[in-house]
């Protein structure tokens, strides 16, 4: 009796295998669009994700990686989204979709940023991969919406070393107050909080030269003085500025008496 050697009946197990997977692949791919189209991410992600290695070296390899990070973005699951939009652009940086997901890579870190007090090293990671596709995108279409993110960034990012110098100041650390408070305001010249740290460093050097030994003092009563000028100059409608001027009062005071006195 005719019999199949061994390597022939593995060779045709294979090529079973390979027409189911095929069969299972193209009902797969129709199930996992259904799923997608009706808003089941999970379900859809769930597939999308098994039938994509099949896909690899086929034209619509690239539309299942699409989706698959897209069906997480849509799922909130923005650091999965994130990884898989990546992943696209760098495999498929030629096709349509190449710039539409280098964007949503960035978004999702974007929107895993926490709350201001909490550790901000998501929104660090998201200022950095917004400003990478800005600036491998330059003509991008999303630049509207990436300026707005980058504001957002920059005003949450402001507001925690904002917090942090007022630390230093509700502790009557007047030293590391006014090193802190000198750097907001230089690194966030337009945040809503300058007024405020102004006026805080007002008050803040009046103290610190109050107490401070008489070398120092002249110097410190200065740079209350010098604050509020800045102040006055800045922000003249400022609502902290009848406050400041108390201070800039009590400030001119003891600097006309040392002076003065010389």
């Amino acid at each position: 009796m005719f019999s199949l050697d061994k390597k022939e009946k593995t060779s045709r197990k294979k090529s079973k295998s390979r027409l189911a997977k095929l069969e299972n692949y193209e009902q797969n791919y129709a199930k996992a669009l259904e799923f997608y189209r009706k808003g089941l991410w999970l379900s859809a992600a769930k597939i999308f994700e098994e039938i994509y290695p099949l896909s690899i070296g086929t034209p619509r390899a690239d539309t299942i990686l699409f989706l698959f990070a897209n069906s997480y973005y849509k799922n909130k699951d923005y650091s999965l989204a994130s990884f898989h939009f990546k992943d696209y652009a760098r495999r498929y940086p030629g096709t349509e979709k190449a710039i539409e997901a280098s964007f949503l890579s960035a978004k999702s870190i974007y929107y895993l940023s926490p709350p201001y007090y909490l550790d901000q090293t998501e929104t660090y990671m998201a200022q950095d991969e917004l400003k990478m596709f800005i600036r491998s995108y330059p003509q991008n279409p999303y630049m509207d919406e990436c300026n707005a993110m980058m504001d957002d960034i920059r005003a949450k990012l402001a507001q925690k070393e904002f917090e942090n110098a007022k630390l230093y100041y509700n502790r009557n650390l007047y030293k590391a107050t006014q090193i802190a408070m000198r750097n907001f305001i230089r690194e966030y010249s337009e945040s809503v909080y300058i007024p405020e740290a102004l006026t805080m460093l007002v008050k803040n050097n009046y103290n610190y030269a109050k107490k401070s030994v008489e070398q120092k003092q002249l110097e410190r009563y200065y740079a209350s003085l010098d604050a509020y000028n800045q102040l006055q100059s800045q922000f003249p409608e400022s609502k902290y500025l009848t406050e400041a001027a108390k201070y800039a009062s009590l400030v001119q005071k003891q600097i006309d008496k040392i002076t003065s006195n010389k």
